[in-house]
């Protein structure tokens, strides 16, 4: 059982937010870290309590969320466990890992690389999906038949393409600004050409959400997207919710995109907005 150290506590809305640190074997054996908000205990009369994923995006650590978004509030109203993990592994050493925001370091794109040097390290699709469910599991009260998962951006692809990849395991999902169909856009070629190759592009819709709803996946339940409308990367064809969601219209797959007239990419957006999201995953998470 991987041993989990505390890094920091503080008391934040009669809860308290916590950040940890392991080793993780699927992350080649680097230290991870992941930071958690503990609702106070007198909120779910059951022994162990659901858990909300998030996943943040290009250039974030495990801590953004946390400080900018505010969540803690109705987390504790509602008595959910939010967990926020790491953007990537840290301190592989790998060349040009460090280069450039948007490949490497802070930028996992949560797949699974394949690529020589980046698979040893860059397996961030088993470190949110196996490795730290098991660990949350193995060393806190959580339940983990009731856990949903959201998230921004290069978080808010991850989360889709998870809960696609994986829909039994999530009650919800829904996102922030998610690159939707990153074999469509610069960011996406760019990262999965260098964690999944450029020779075998294929291999490539395997993270891609868009390119998962038209072969056939689907997630049981409505899938929520906000979108800001002065989102300067969705002006420039980075993000592109909408071929998600005509993908998902005409395949069947339940979608609510909603454009946010005058909002940008910032956490001030989501601030605005994340009371909706967790009331969202909380009426899958608490029904059940």
């Amino acid at each position: 059982m991987a041993q989990v150290e505390k890094i920091s506590s503080s008391k934040c809305f009669e809860g308290y937010v916590c950040r940890y640190s392991h080793i993780s074997f699927t992350l080649g054996n680097l230290e991870a870290k992941f930071s958690v908000y503990w609702p106070p205990t007198n909120k779910v009369p059951v022994e162990k309590q659901p858990v909300l994923y998030w996943l943040s995006g290009l250039t974030c650590t495990d801590e953004n969320m946390m400080m900018k978004a505010g969540a803690q509030r109705i987390c504790s109203e509602l008595g959910l466990i939010l967990v926020c993990p790491d953007t990537s592994p840290r301190g592989a050493g790998l060349p040009g890992e460090d280069d450039a925001y948007d490949f490497g370091t802070g930028a996992g794109f949560y797949v699974n690389a394949t690529t020589p040097g980046y698979a040893e390290y860059y397996r961030m699709f088993d470190y949110v999906t196996k490795e730290l469910p098991q660990v949350m599991e193995n060393n806190f009260k959580v339940d983990n038949s009731r856990k949903s998962i959201f998230g921004h951006s290069m978080g808010g692809h991850g989360a889709l393409s998870c809960a696609l990849k994986r829909p039994s395991e999530y009650h919800s999902v829904s996102a922030f600004a998610p690159i939707s169909n990153p074999v469509q856009c610069d960011w996406g070629k760019k990262a999965f050409g260098g964690y999944l190759g450029e020779e075998n592009k294929e291999s490539w819709k395997e993270y891609d959400a868009t390119e998962l709803v038209k072969q056939g996946r689907r997630f049981p339940g409505e899938i929520l997207i906000d979108q800001g409308t002065e989102d300067n990367f969705f002006k420039q064809k980075q993000l592109l919710p909408e071929n998600f969601s005509q993908a998902c219209k005409s395949t069947g797959q339940r979608v609510e995109l909603r454009f946010r007239e005058g909002y940008d990419h910032s956490y001030y957006f989501i601030a605005t907005f994340i009371e909706d999201h967790i009331r969202f995953h909380a009426k899958a998470l608490l029904s059940s």
